[in-house]
């Protein structure tokens, strides 16, 4: 139990809230969801259904400037594919009816001001912790005065910029966010869903808890940064005497060679140092989808990182060590030559075709068997070979045994080079005795290897991912550099390899999670075409 959930049961204890639990999540609609998020989510949703309560998805379209119906709707498909579902759909914009009254309540109350100040003069005017602030000129209007300027800053007459409304707090607070936050700023721009019907946008901390309050949230979870808006929370709750949620922060989460930023993804995005929101190198959900990570993994990743009070860094082998795990379950396997040097079997006949019997999962007994088609022209991969090998190398190598998986056993006789010194083929011959259920197929060699045959496998265009930055913390950068000095340059790695023919398109995009025996799990990616699959690496065997 983490200490949210000891917060709510106490609350539930005591009779709180008639004993309910009503959480949400709310984004802003201004770039898509990343892991980062999808913490967030597992948390406010898990906790709703572990209290049999309700979990809302509100958007916090505050700034018509940088919100889209884009992002909307990447943010709803991101939360079902991870496993949730709302109980109610709401827009901050919802209330901003309600939100303009409650502003002129405040007004009336002598809570609240317009300023003519420049943004520059309001800054510097709030000074700084270890001081008192100095009071705004127009802090001392009349009510009458700003409800007329206040009304006519709704009605358009002002440009954007000139003016702002203000609450009346204590410009000598040593919480910054008590100086007189700014409740409203001018803002002529078309919003997503009210058009132009305001030219005034209310700010996040005013529009925040008064929209938690309106949906009778009970508590109101929210990552660290908020904790010293929290007084600025409470205050507007109280100084409007409605519904007053409880504000509860908990640390987020921040990853190494990763990085959380919503801006800098962007500039990731626009600059084409990726290739879009869903690049399976970024952080975003829909990156990690098309990459091949579960909802399932990423849920685990979210439930061991757990809840805690303070920032730490989350080593990302851990959300790789979370996908091995799920999809080691889950995931088909398959056979695919990535680095391919062909095999030729000697003395295995020409026309033979054989179909071996593969297991499909071995972690999973209904997952059943395929047949895959053996022949004496084969592909293995080139790392499988070693001509000049150590006794600590235990594949192929000359006058050395392998076992061909669920085939026969070989015997490397000899190899052909070009004239450059690169091996071409590879020969051997087989021991026919050696397939299961013959008399020898229990004899004993030290490496079993992988392949697929020449004539019927199907080329497949395979995208290899890494890390996109080099380094465990990107934000660290030397003088004059920034974060985009730190990609990694081999973050992603495109070739061809060889798959098994039955891999065909329709297959492929129903299966969707494999496991490339031997070599790591992989993703059809949605590139994939009948002429030419696509396949992403999501992550390796091992660490």
């Amino acid at each position: 139990m983490n200490f949210i959930e000891q917060i709510i049961e106490e609350d539930i204890r005591q009779g709180k809230n008639d004993a309910k639990v009503h959480t949400r999540f709310p984004p802003e609609p201004n770039g898509y969801l990343h892991i980062g998020h999808a913490k967030s989510i597992c948390l406010n949703f898990g906790i709703a259904k572990k209290y049999n309560g309700k979990c809302n998805l509100r958007f916090d379209d505050t700034n018509p400037v940088k919100e889209d119906t884009e992002y909307v709707d990447s943010i709803k498909e991101d939360i079902q594919w991870l496993g949730f579902q709302w109980a109610a759909e709401f827009y901050a914009s919802d209330y901003f009816d309600q939100l303009y009254l409650w502003a002129e309540q405040l007004i009336s109350e002598g809570l609240a001001y317009v300023d003519d100040q420049t943004q520059e003069e309001i800054s510097k005017g709030r000074g700084v912790p270890t001081a008192p602030g100095v009071e705004s000129p127009y802090r001392n209007r009349t009510v009458e005065e700003n409800l007329d300027l206040f009304r006519r800053m709704r009605a358009g007459e002002f440009p954007d910029g000139s003016r702002v409304l203000r609450a009346k707090i204590d410009m000598a607070s040593p919480n910054m966010h008590f100086r007189d936050p700014i409740m409203y700023r001018i803002l002529h721009a078309t919003h997503h869903r009210t058009g132009d019907k305001w030219c005034i946008y209310p700010m996040y901390d005013f529009a925040h808890g008064q929209s938690d309050s309106i949906e009778g949230i009970t508590h109101s979870i929210c990552t660290l940064e908020f904790e010293v808006h929290r007084p600025l929370y409470d205050w507007f709750c109280e100084a409007l005497r409605i519904h007053h949620p409880q504000q509860i922060e908990f640390a987020r989460l921040n990853m190494t060679n990763t990085i959380m930023s919503k801006r800098k993804m962007l500039q990731l995005v626009k600059e084409h140092h990726v290739n879009g929101w869903d690049d399976p190198r970024m952080p975003t959900i829909c990156g990690l989808r098309r990459r091949g990570y579960t909802p399932e993994a990423i849920r685990n990743f979210a439930e061991t990182v757990g809840v805690a009070k303070r920032d730490n860094i989350i080593d990302v082998s851990l959300l790789e060590f979370c996908a091995r795990e799920h999809l080691n379950k889950v995931a088909t396997r398959t056979m695919a030559v990535l680095d391919p040097v062909k095999l030729i079997i000697d003395n295995y006949p020409d026309d033979l075709v054989e179909e071996m019997e593969a297991v499909n999962n071995p972690e999973d007994p209904e997952a059943g068997t395929r047949k895959v088609p053996f022949a004496k022209e084969l592909w293995i991969e080139r790392a499988d070979f070693r001509e000049n090998a150590d006794k600590k190398f235990y594949r192929l190598s000359i006058d050395r045994e392998v076992r061909l998986k669920y085939a026969y056993i070989i015997k490397c006789t000899h190899i052909v080079k070009d004239e450059a010194g690169n091996i071409t083929e590879i020969h051997c011959t087989y021991d026919p005795n050696t397939r299961s259920g013959m008399p020898d197929s229990n004899r004993k060699v030290k490496a079993t290897i992988h392949w697929a045959t020449v004539k019927y496998s199907k080329k497949a265009e395979v995208r290899i991912f890494d890390r996109l930055f080099a380094v465990p913390d990107p934000d660290n950068c030397e003088e004059g550099k920034t974060f985009i000095d730190n990609l990694n340059p081999d973050s992603l790695k495109i070739q061809d390899g060889w798959v098994e023919p039955g891999l065909t398109l329709e297959k492929a995009m129903e299966i969707k999670y494999f496991q490339f025996e031997r070599l790591g799990y992989f993703y059809a990616d949605p590139d994939s075409t009948e002429e030419r699959l696509v396949f992403n690496k999501t992550v390796s065997l091992k660490q």
